[in-house]
């Protein structure tokens, strides 16, 4: 198996012979907790905000597949899942003791966190797909028709999903389709840690016997008036006149009856330009040599620098990532005076921010490249420049030689950070 392309010269043009994947994470803010607190490997465990003391208005934003057999699902009341699966109290607390198979973990929903793990995923998925249309921090869509072929669009699945479990940590189901919305539905048909393929000739097949709630684009109330008229599965909704459809939701009633009958030229296209390029690397166990930590620093900046250079994209920021014992993140960054492509500026710079570290217990390690141009521009190395570096306080005011630091600790991680 391999992240590469096809062979020079192979070409694909009929739109069946696309290769869609939706990828998934399941509970993915739970499955982040799980990541620092390997503790709640197993148990049922809510993502929320508002059960805190003081607090009495709030929702749940994630619940783990456990904690969802007590009737507790996303967007629900917090009061309501505390009815249904009560806090468990930490242990020495003074609370009265429950029966703690009828309790469950519930924790703060920390964005900052979660979007950094999130960009370690994205990572990995850019390496194995030329096109990547991110649709939220926890799902997205490739189009890998150039990158492997239908006979094992299978295996390549599974590669993708192996990877991301094994240097991430969590858990994604991967659904592969011709079509983005068939990619969708099957990302969904075996979860948690699905992994459904849909070949050509086999879509509106794999469609007809599903209820009309599970078509992409469906919610509740639209299900309801499907079923008002009549149609209880894709099925038929793929088999019944248009016109009524039409008639009844307006263009979109044409686009129902498409997707049902697995109708559906959409192109995986990114959502704008990215803001960053950034590579990272995990180690087996926690390092402490600054011998492989440099090495490591080295390699994820060529490759930093060669995506750069390979979308044409110019950088301001150069960034690394030190993740240490037991999820800390810690991020170093330096900003330029102007716009660059000057791999070795990558590397040597890389290399001076990651000088802090270069003694400490090492898990994860990352190098970013930020603040992207895409305009065409001469502007190719700090030489025209100058020799000058620009470092920013955190706050973004000009300092004198000063390096941006952001040190979270319990795992947190700024919004900005690797994004």
């Amino acid at each position: 198996m391999t992240d590469g392309p096809r062979l020079p010269g192979v070409e694909v043009t009929d739109d069946d012979e696309r290769i869609v994947c939706h990828v998934d994470a399941d509970c993915f803010y739970a499955a982040c907790e799980r990541l620092r607190e390997p503790q709640l490997r197993g148990e049922p465990v809510v993502v929320g905000m508002g059960y805190e003391p003081g607090e009495t208005v709030g929702a749940v934003a994630t619940a783990s597949y456990e904690a969802r057999e007590f009737g507790v699902e996303s967007a629900q009341a917090i009061s309501s899942a505390l009815e249904r699966l009560p806090r468990r109290a930490p242990d020495g607390s003074s609370e009265p003791p429950r029966d703690r198979e009828q309790t469950g973990f519930y924790r703060p929903v920390d964005l900052d966190y979660y979007e950094s793990v999130a960009e370690d995923v994205r990572t990995i998925l850019h390496d194995c797909a030329d096109v990547v249309r991110e649709v939220s921090i926890d799902e997205a869509y490739l189009d890998v028709t150039d990158r492997t072929a239908w006979e094992v669009a299978d295996g390549f699945a599974r590669h993708i999903k192996d990877r991301i479990r094994r240097d991430v940590g969590v858990v994604v189901s991967v659904g592969v389709a011709p079509t983005m919305s068939a990619a969708k539905i099957a990302s969904d048909f075996e979860k948690p840690d699905g992994l459904t393929v849909v070949r050509p000739g086999e879509v509106r097949e794999f469609l007809a016997p599903l209820e009309v709630d599970l078509l992409h684009g469906v919610g509740p109330v639209t299900a309801r008036e499907l079923r008002e008229m009549g149609l209880e599965t894709a099925g038929d909704v793929a088999a019944t006149d248009p016109e009524p459809l039409v008639d009844r939701f307006g263009e979109r009633g044409r686009e129902l009856y498409d997707r049902a009958r697995g109708d559906d030229d959409r192109r995986v296209e990114p959502k704008g330009e990215p803001k960053s390029f950034s590579r990272e690397s995990a180690f087996a166990e926690p390092i402490t040599a600054s011998a492989p930590k440099y090495e490591q620093i080295e390699a994820l900046a060529t490759a930093v620098a060669n995506r750069a250079q390979r979308e044409g994209a110019l950088y301001r920021t150069i960034g690394v990532k030190a993740v240490t014992p037991p999820y800390d993140v810690n991020t170093r960054e330096r900003s330029l005076p102007g716009p660059v492509d000057d791999p070795d500026l990558v590397e040597r710079i890389a290399r001076d921010l990651f000088t802090e570290f270069e003694t400490d217990p090492v898990r994860k390690l990352g190098v970013r490249v930020a603040n992207l141009e895409f305009a065409a521009t001469d502007q190719a190395s700090l030489d025209s420049w100058g020799h000058r570096e620009v470092d920013h306080r955190t706050d973004g005011t000009p300092s004198d030689g000063e390096t941006t630091h952001s040190h979270h600790t319990d795992g947190q991680s700024s919004l900005t950070d690797f994004s």
